[in-house]
């Protein structure tokens, strides 16, 4: 007999929270009554059809909800969201509550059959999709109106009545993952699926993908050892060092995707149907028809958003760049200053001072990144993008065009204007070693060290309190609510795209970049780990295919370092030497060269498949098995 959502009963002896809601301090009592109403009804009323109750804090407020739902509740919601499973017959299969029983490891009394990330990401889903149906605004405050269809916790949010909404620690899954993955310094793999079933596929796959970047920096620091020792005033001999990198990173980028689809195979993201798009929180606009979906909701004119881009947006952009390559000349001004100054003193101290220019501008470099940033968060969110990928993209974009003139403009400024290879050799490492440095004492230590601080109050003022509630339960949501909030992978990948521009772009100029990129990576995965671990809320899981728009980002890097590298090989002393009377024949033959290895690379890129042999039969088949149930389907209605 098929279970339906009507017959679903919410009540459920042993209530395990799952989701915290913190509603702001004040909020008045008819809106709590009516969110908490909305959370538990059924189904068919336009409920959530959830499990809530108030946690009862210190001073009384009741202002911090916990939810759960019933297993029948999760297994249901399994199929709703399209959760893929492992079949009996080891092969994936999107989950459906009617063929449970084909499934790996399920029993009706197997409460672990979804990982408590699943969990907590159906229970999200259902939230996010709890709508407005006939209310005109949110009871208690009029100012906040509601429309049929209307993201109620959306609306909610924007109006600052609900503070947030985060998952909660698996404290014993907790301690577990902490000793495998950075318990224990070793040398070995993370445990990438147990950080899957803990934090979910994005964050996995950021780990993944860390790591493997890592290893495959591994042959290009072993060769660029021997480079920077034997051979380190004699460009000429970079040549081999130079054509290496570019096949290298080629392979890297197309054997990644494989080792991706293998990865989101077995997690069974890559089977995932891609859902339809809602309008994302910050989206306003005059109450409109989708003509999609037939529902109202804001409609914005897509003149006014190109207006916006394209009038104030790039100007901006613009401008901004046109700072950074103003404080870019500064910087030229210092080195020149410090080059003087070590010319008239020719001391030790005179020595150093060399290096304080490029340390400056590294420092000057990520201040001018993380205020730019904030710019180009405001500008996008003003842009009014109705999808949250439309934004994210538009997003990247500012900042990947930005970072990379702010990080890279000066190296190319030295190549091939100054022509100077041993400032083009210092600044690269004073760029890569200070921005390394630098990272890592704002994005782990800095955070890691402050809510340390934190917790110790924390503890103090909870133990000095008697209580007849679960104190450790208390204790555990008060502790994480104040935690900071993981905003996703976005800086993550982005340290890790500039750090590939340092390595790939003027890699024959610097053996070196790759060791110190390994060595960085090294201590990015423990101390990502830990930030992950004891720094942060916990994220809510987010199914994945694959980096996104990140790989194209890395691929497009990849294409520019060929053309760098070219040109530093044609401005050698040896190449020159070949082409004594004609300039422009060493033009074109470097032309040449190059539109040849962008050949080589396309045809790589192309003859390399995306998904192994293997994962690509897997794939037919479930397709082919599809089709046929379908055809069955059909016609076993014609026949009735």
């Amino acid at each position: 007999m098929k279970e339906s959502w009507s017959s679903l009963d919410t009540l459920e002896t042993n209530f395990r929270p799952l989701v915290v809601i913190e509603l702001a301090k004040g909020t008045k009592e008819e809106t709590i009554e009516w969110f908490t109403k909305r959370i538990v009804d059924k189904k068919a009323n336009g409920g959530a059809q959830l499990l809530i109750k108030p946690l009862v804090t210190e001073n009384g407020d009741e202002n911090i909800y916990l939810v759960g739902a019933s297993h029948l509740r999760l297994l249901l919601g399994a199929e709703t969201v399209g959760l893929v499973k492992e079949c009996n017959d080891n092969s994936m299969r999107a989950f459906t509550y009617s063929s449970r029983k084909t499934f790996k490891d399920f029993a009706d009394d197997n409460q672990n059959f979804l990982t408590m990330s699943e969990c907590q990401y159906i229970i999200k889903h259902e939230l996010e999709n709890l709508r407005a149906k006939d209310e005109k605004m949110i009871p208690g405050y009029p100012q906040a109106k509601l429309y049929p269809g209307k993201s109620i916790v959306r609306r909610l949010l924007t109006n600052g009545i609900l503070v947030q909404i985060f998952p909660l620690h698996d404290r014993e899954e907790l301690k577990k993952l902490r000793h495998t993955w950075y318990g224990q310094v070793k040398i070995g793999y993370q445990p990438l699926d147990e950080i899957r079933c803990y934090f979910g596929e994005t964050i996995a796959l950021y780990f993944g993908f860390l790591e493997y970047f890592t290893f495959a920096l591994i042959p290009m620091a072993v060769i660029g050892i021997p480079y920077y020792v034997f051979a380190w005033e004699d460009y000429d001999k970079y040549v081999m060092f130079a054509t290496f990198n570019l096949l290298w990173s080629t392979v890297i980028l197309e054997v990644w995707k494989r080792i991706c689809a293998v990865m989101t195979y077995r997690w069974g993201t890559l089977l995932m149907k891609r859902q339809f798009e809602e309008p994302r929180p910050g989206f306003h606009g005059v109450l409109g028809i989708n003509p999609v979906t037939g529902r109202e909701e804001p409609v914005y004119s897509s003149i006014k958003r190109q207006l916006r881009i394209y009038l104030v947006s790039v100007p901006f952009v613009c401008l901004c760049l046109y700072f950074s390559l103003y404080v870019m000349m500064i910087y030229f001004n210092l080195e020149q200053w410090a080059l003087d100054y070590h010319e008239e003193n020719k001391s030790s101290f005179s020595s150093l001072m060399l290096y304080v220019p490029s340390i400056i501008y590294a420092v000057v470099i990520e201040i001018m990144n993380r205020i730019y940033r904030y710019a180009a968060e405001f500008l996008t969110s003003w842009e009014n993008h109705r999808l949250e990928s439309s934004y994210q993209n538009h997003l990247i974009l500012k900042v990947l065009v930005f970072n990379f003139l702010n990080c890279f403009a000066s190296l190319f400024y030295i190549a091939f204007v100054l022509f100077d290879m041993k400032l083009l050799r210092q600044s690269l490492a004073t760029l890569l070693i200070t921005s390394q440095i630098l990272n890592q004492f704002a994005e782990s230590l800095l955070p890691y060290w402050l809510q340390k601080r934190h917790m110790k109050k924390m503890k103090k003022r909870m133990h000095s309190l008697k209580m007849d509630t679960d104190l450790s339960l208390v204790e555990q949501v008060n502790s994480e609510k104040e935690m900071g909030t993981y905003f996703g992978t976005f800086d993550d990948y982005l340290e890790l795209f500039l750090q590939f521009g340092y390595v790939s772009l003027f890699s024959c100029v610097y053996p070196l970049a790759a060791v110190f990129a390994v060595l960085n990576n090294i201590t990015e995965i423990y101390s990502d780990a830990l930030k992950m671990c004891r720094v942060y809320k916990r994220p809510f899981a987010e199914p994945t295919a694959n980096i996104g728009v990140w790989q194209l980002a890395f691929e497009t890097m990849s294409v520019i370092s060929v053309v760098t590298n070219c040109i530093l090989i044609g401005m050698s002393p040896q190449v020159n030497a070949l082409f004594p009377d004609s300039k422009m024949d060493l033009i074109l033959t470097v032309a040449l060269v190059e539109h040849l290895l962008l050949a080589i690379k396309f045809v790589m890129a192309f003859v390399i498949p995306d998904k192994p042999r293997d994962i690509q039969i897997k794939l037919a088949k479930l397709e082919f098995e599809s089709l046929e149930a379908l055809k069955k389907q059909l016609n076993g209605n014609h026949s009735l």
